[in-house]
């Protein structure tokens, strides 16, 4: 089982996290920009960070034999605060970046006027990079935030957009709407592998991106193949389970021009810190 986990925030994991994904099958990441807990207080901070995940954070992955891309936005929680503002400005000249897959997270955290002012921007910047939007739908009131975030993205191709944290009741909107599914599996929280199931029987393989989202809460960066493995167990069939872990988050991201998986694709593989090619 090969898989590709399209969000996950490995700057908040450990290096045995990254073991532990190699060995369940995880050849490729991608790793949005998100706040990190603690607020930010001025531009020079998101800079650092976004520089981190443009040189150390990849060279980490590697290390492991994963092949890491990111997307960078100013993220919806800290859109509302005005010393951020300046991560605008500053965009442009980062999602140049050859490992730059999209933009995002941006979106909606409490649906205010300073979030959809800053989630229009970053929409035009997408347009004007050539690059796909993953868009984060609200925690609180999803139903209304997914609307609305459908609202804001009307006149943008549909497949160019993936609304993420979706569930049970926002699901059919997105699907009508053309956009990519995203879902968050999670322990406690958001989605689980048989909820996800009961979803994929309902509306199909088809545009649907599975994630861990893994970051400092709880939160586990197998959840992926946890989904794989209850998608054997309902009936799929191995090429449903790489449609849905593989060539899914394949297909949306690589509409950037930017995805570098000959690496992981052409069966490379690790022995301690040594990447090995062709050993498979």
């Amino acid at each position: 089982m090969r898989i590709f986990d399209p969000h996950v925030h490995m700057t908040s994991r450990t290096t045995d996290d990254y073991e532990r994904m190699y060995a369940a099958g995880v050849r490729a990441v991608v790793e949005p920009a998100f706040w990190l807990g603690q607020p930010r207080t001025n531009v020079g901070s998101f800079l650092d960070y976004f520089d981190a995940l443009l040189g150390w954070e990849p060279y980490r992955a590697a290390q492991y034999g994963i092949r890491h891309h990111c997307t960078l936005a100013l993220n919806p929680k800290e859109a509302n605060d005005p010393r951020c503002l300046g991560v605008l400005d500053e965009l442009p000249r980062y999602l140049l970046k050859d490992s730059v897959v999209a933009v995002g997270e941006t979106g909606y955290d409490s649906m205010t006027q300073e979030e959809e002012r800053v989630f229009e921007a970053q929409l035009a910047l997408a347009e004007e990079h050539g690059l796909p939007v993953l868009v984060h739908t609200p925690h609180r009131d999803k139903a209304a935030g997914t609307r609305r975030t459908l609202d804001v993205v009307k006149g943008i191709d549909p497949g160019k957009v993936l609304v993420d944290h979706l569930n049970e009741l926002t699901v059919g909107m997105v699907h009508e709407a053309g956009c990519w599914m995203g879902f968050s599996i999670y322990p406690d929280t958001k989605m689980d592998p048989d909820r996800m199931v009961a979803i994929l029987k309902e509306y199909g393989t088809e545009r649907m991106i599975v994630n861990s989202a893994a970051d400092w809460g709880r939160s586990d960066v197998l959840k992926t193949r946890e989904v794989g493995e209850a998608m054997l167990a309902a009936g799929f069939t191995d090429d449903d389970v790489d449609r849905v872990l593989w060539r899914n988050p394949v297909a949306f991201y690589g509409q950037s021009g930017r995805l570098v998986l000959d690496d992981v694709e052409s069966g490379g593989d690790y022995e301690g810190n040594t990447i090995l090619r062709g050993t498979r």
